[in-house]
């Protein structure tokens, strides 16, 4: 009987999300989004809401916010933390947590740093064993939790601290290791700019392969059968992506321009993106997270989801930390440590990402961290005392916890997936 119920409301919103992917005219789709909203159905729009205030009122205190080199710096500084998160998103939407991630960023810099300038590896060399370490972390916890049945807050805690300590053990008396400035690696994280020409090319890449994807997918939905977003729907999504990308490429170019490093983030996000919602690993990932038993009786290893989601998560944490080593051309004690891992986790959760698991987006850490690098960066400029940017950043998470408990709440009440 209650399927039935469930079955009869959700029927409404189905025929909604029908007229969202057929397009139809501008009034029918606003309706659409509308009823979805009311539903529960928020998607990226708290946050885009939240960031286009975060930006109004920094702005109106300090013109210097939006200019085009504070932004270029802002972008830089999101990818380190924001490369953290994107593995954040992966645990939490299987519903578990990794509160060590910090701790194993910290610990892949130092290794690093000892093996490229303490031994004399080659980069590559040295890169791929920091890697390599995060990847094995990964793999011990979820043996822990899947195995041992050890709940991932406790097993994660546990690497907290034994990955810390492991990490001044190897940074020695000195508790720092300098980069050489003429590295690879420091040059890539500090000085490496795309060329200008480049930027405008990848706007275009970036809005045709929109089209191109989107079209691909409506021919092979109408040869099914099914309804499909309409051409003109297509092309003028495309031409907006290209048009706000190429003001904020143009933009960011009368100063610096934009990083290669933040392009690699943004790169990871759209790889991890396709990996969510095109391939049956992204589909398992999603069934898990909402519903582990259910997941388990339609025949998916649950065990092999866990393990690759720790895996990747520790695996982004050693590359984040390694990210950061080089922004500072040194691996010390404070790398990884400090506010680094509550802000990973904010990151993720403030860009989306349910924290009962099933729900979120590879986009959520790029939204969710320059939320939070907004908000360090505007304190900033305001030469406010660090103690504010806490407790704003705290308020958002809370805000944001806030709003996905009640979105899920709406969502059961409409019959729709919690």
């Amino acid at each position: 009987m209650t399927d039935v119920k469930a079955a009869e409301a959700s029927a409404p919103l189905d025929l909604l999300d029908e007229r969202l992917r057929h397009g139809g005219g501008p009034r029918q789709v606003l309706t659409a989004l509308w009823e979805r909203v009311r539903s529960g159905d928020l998607g990226a729009l708290p946050i885009v809401l939240g960031l286009v205030v975060i930006w109004t009122v920094f702005q109106s205190l300090n013109s210097v916010f939006l200019s085009s080199a504070n932004l270029v710096n802002l972008l830089m500084e999101s990818a380190t933390v924001g490369i953290i998160a994107l593995g954040v998103v992966c645990v939490l939407l299987v519903g578990q947590i990794d509160l060590s991630v910090g701790s194993v960023s910290g610990l892949s810099a130092a290794l690093t740093a000892i093996t490229f300038v303490t031994h004399g590896w080659p980069l590559l060399f040295a890169l791929s064993a920091a890697l390599a370490s995060g990847a094995l972390i990964g793999a011990v916890y979820a043996q822990l939790v899947t195995r041992l049945g050890v709940p991932s807050f406790v097993a994660t805690l546990a690497g907290l601290l034994s990955f810390q300590g492991v990490q001044l053990y190897l940074l020695g008396d000195t508790g720092a290791i300098n980069l050489p400035f003429d590295s690879d690696l420091v040059h890539f994280a500090q000085l490496a700019f795309v060329p200008e020409w480049l930027s405008y090319l990848l706007v275009a890449v970036a809005a045709g392969w929109l089209f191109a994807t989107g079209y691909g997918l409506a021919r092979t939905r109408r040869a099914a059968g099914l309804s499909a977003r309409s051409t003109t729907l297509l092309v003028a999504r495309s031409l907006a992506v290209l048009l706000g990308l190429g003001f904020a490429v143009w933009y960011l170019n009368r100063a610096r321009g934009i990083g290669w490093l933040f392009v690699s983030f943004v790169a990871l996000v759209l790889v991890l993106h396709y990996a969510l919602t095109r391939t049956g690993w992204g589909r398992s990932v999603f069934a898990v997270g909402g519903n582990a038993e259910a997941a388990r009786r339609a025949g998916i290893n649950v065990r092999r989801v866990y393990t690759s989601v720790f895996v990747l998560c520790s695996t982004l944490a050693a590359l984040g930390g390694i990210i950061a080593a080089a922004r500072l051309a040194a691996a010390n004690q404070a790398t990884g440590a400090g506010d680094v891992n509550l802000n990973a986790i904010a990151a993720a959760v403030i860009g989306g990402t349910s924290l009962f698991g099933g729900r979120g987006s590879a986009f959520s850490a790029l939204l969710g961290i320059l939320v939070i690098q907004s908000i360090s960066n505007g304190l900033t400029l305001l030469d406010l005392d660090s103690s504010f940017r806490f407790i704003i950043t705290g308020l958002v998470l809370a805000l944001a916890v806030m709003l996905d408990s009640v979105a899920r709440r709406s969502r059961m009440a409409h019959g729709r997936a919690a």
